[in-house]
């Protein structure tokens, strides 16, 4: 749970690239299959579907909307997350909110840019949203801010956000300090 009261959770970890070389070999293609997810790859679409399935599976989601946070534009939104809202969607019983959220023109990456007004050119369809219970959910989680906009975003559209849940949280090492 955060401060406000969501829970959080992600399914991996995920290791910077500058991390990598040191890494095990399970960690290696833990990595391989989010940036492949994150391309829209199909096969990674398909096995990280089934792996929120299969997380989500015991939750009732019958009366659950499913939004995905929306990328720089809607081109990378679309090819991220159209088949794996469809796919998590059948599989779990929830309503699917992606066609309620549009990208507008194009940003830079926040992981570039450093800033995290990624809601500042998303449309979000509020008189579906109006009420209803959303789970977000999104590739790679680091420090949390992004999901904390976007789910700010929706509750001033009216929507009642529950969960976020991230493929990946960024592993974190700190530096060793010097005596």
């Amino acid at each position: 749970m955060d401060k406000q009261g969501i829970f959080k959770y992600a399914l991996m970890s995920y290791l910077p690239q500058k991390y990598l070389r040191h890494a095990s070999f399970e960690a290696q293609e833990a990595d391989r299959l989010i940036i492949d997810f994150k391309s829209g790859r199909k096969y990674a679409t398909e096995r990280v579907s089934r792996l929120f399935a299969k997380t989500l599976s015991l939750m009732d989601l019958k009366d659950t909307i499913i939004v995905c946070i929306p990328a720089s534009c809607q081109r990378t939104y679309t090819r991220r997350f159209r088949k794996f809202s469809e796919n998590v969607c059948a599989k779990t019983g929830a309503i699917n909110g992606f066609d309620h959220i549009k990208v507008i023109g194009k940003r830079e990456k926040v992981h570039i840019s450093g800033e995290h007004a990624a809601e500042d050119n998303v449309w979000i369809d509020t008189d579906f949203f109006q009420g209803k219970r959303i789970l977000i959910i999104d590739d790679i989680c680091t420090t949390g801010r992004t999901s904390d906009d976007f789910r700010e975003k929706m509750e001033q559209a009216g929507a009642h956000v529950r969960m976020a849940m991230f493929l990946a949280k960024t592993k974190q090492f700190k530096k060793k300090q010097l005596n």
